[in-house]
């Protein structure tokens, strides 16, 4: 076990910090340290440029333990070599040091941090598991007040008269929860939430805000606490400036919290009074889970209501210029999960090789599997096909041909890991370069 932590809060700003190292974990211990208005100067050979905008001067080469002199705090974010030599400099100095990754030499750890104007909360776990300090801040920060910032300007203004007064300490906890209480009793308190709280099953669309319903953008704008999904973005999470914003997001073969946990999460939240925002992906009930959610929530008596979304099986083949119905084309179409073979082979080999329009949502990890089996049920080798990367984003990505290329279509590998929908029928072929640009523009304009 590592020796007890004394907890302190440390003024920092206009102060020397020195740190070495020029890489991602500098990155992050310069942006925290301009936060609070050190004076950072960092000492490496190499050096992002990310690093460099946040400093206040840099020095492009190796250590050297009289770099530290002056100094407030050294942070070590190299090497466990460079660590070593910069916690031994440190020590000769009397100066405490934070190892960024490399709890063995530090003598400074960071926390996990949660603020509500001057009221600051910090979870350590000695440096020895820091991923568990980030979902422990997430846990606090879900269950601390948004108001935790008025509450320290009324602790500090009710301080001073009691001092005044020579109240004793021993009556000013109780006097100070009954002022606190009062805040939410008057008539300039905040409207509260419904009783038992609230549930909105909510449509993020395709991920630009600007094709988000505007009974969307209200229920982000009186949030309490969003729950969201894997691919939803800042932009749309900024909508929400109140709440507490917790991911659950699920992506093909990584860990990811499971589907009652994120159910217990909307009831305990709800129960708890909050308003809650389930933010799913394109439309809750396409391929959404949101049947799911409404069950649980039902049968937990909780008040729910839906908010429809744009669904990407719609949205992305529009944003490419491609209609999923046309006259003389394809007079209806079909939209399918490509997550397992199980479920959509058995719907792919029932469907008309001609006159309708094929979608595949999570279906491009396993579209040479997609494609060899509508050839093999009829399905023309030059049925045009499309595949549609991140629609809505600036990173967006088409890519059309013949359906006997689609299974080696070619991605961008700084795209793959844009959410994909394939499309696959005659209205695939026109989706031209031009028309796809003619759309984007009118995005554009709009």
């Amino acid at each position: 076990m590592t020796a007890p932590l004394l907890p302190l809060f440390v003024k920092l700003a206009g102060r020397e910090v020195v740190v070495v190292g020029g890489g991602a974990m500098a990155a992050l211990r310069v942006r925290q340290l301009g936060e609070v208005g050190a004076r950072v100067t960092v000492v490496a050979p190499q050096v992002l440029e990310e690093v460099a905008a946040g400093a206040a001067a840099v020095v492009r080469r190796a250590f050297r333990p009289a770099d530290l002199d002056g100094a407030w705090l050294a942070v070590a974010a190299a090497t466990p070599e460079v660590n070593r030599t910069v916690a031994a400099a440190a020590e000769e100095r009397r100066l405490l040091v934070n190892a960024v990754d490399d709890p063995e030499h530090a003598s400074a750890y960071s926390a996990g941090v949660i603020r509500r104007g001057e009221a600051t909360v910090a979870i350590s776990t000695g440096g020895r598991a820091p991923a568990l300090a980030g979902l422990l801040r997430e846990a606090i920060d879900a269950v601390l007040p948004r108001e935790l910032g008025r509450w320290v300007e009324l602790g500090e203004a009710e301080r001073g008269a009691w001092k005044r007064q020579q109240v004793p300490l021993a009556t000013r906890r109780p006097m100070l929860l009954r002022e606190l209480n009062a805040l939410y009793d008057g008539p300039a308190a905040p409207a509260a939430p419904a009783r038992g709280g609230f549930v909105s099953l909510v449509g993020a669309g395709p991920g630009d805000p600007g094709l988000l319903t505007r009974r969307a953008v209200e229920r982000l704008a009186a949030a309490d606490l969003v729950l969201y999904d894997a691919l939803v973005g800042a932009e749309l999470l900024r909508l929400a400036p109140r709440a507490h914003c917790f991911h659950v997001g699920k992506r093909a073969g990584r860990p990811s919290v499971s589907q009652r946990a994120i159910e217990r999460l909307m009831i305990r939240g709800a129960r708890r009074g909050q308003r809650v925002v389930r933010l799913k992906c394109g439309d809750p009930f396409v391929f959404g889970r949101g049947g799911e959610e409404v069950l649980a929530l039902a049968e937990a008596a909780i008040p729910f209501e839906v908010v429809p979304g744009l669904s990407s099986a719609l949205a992305a083949p529009a944003l490419a210029g491609i209609p999923v119905t046309h006259r003389g084309l394809a007079a209806g179409f079909a939209v399918v999960s490509g997550h397992a073979e199980a479920s959509y082979g058995p719907l792919l080999d029932a469907l008309p090789p001609a006159g309708l329009t094929l979608i595949v949502l999570m279906g491009v990890a396993r579209r040479a599997a997609l494609a060899a089996r509508l050839r093999a049920r009829g399905w023309s080798a030059s049925t045009p096909a499309a595949l549609l990367l991140g629609a809505s984003s600036a990173e967006s990505y088409t890519w059309t041909g013949p359906l006997s290329a689609l299974g080696e279509a070619p991605i961008p590998p700084e795209r793959a890991h844009l959410p994909g929908t394939l499309v696959v029928g005659a209205v695939a072929a026109l989706a031209s370069a031009a028309h796809a640009e003619h759309f984007a523009a009118a995005s554009r304009l709009a």
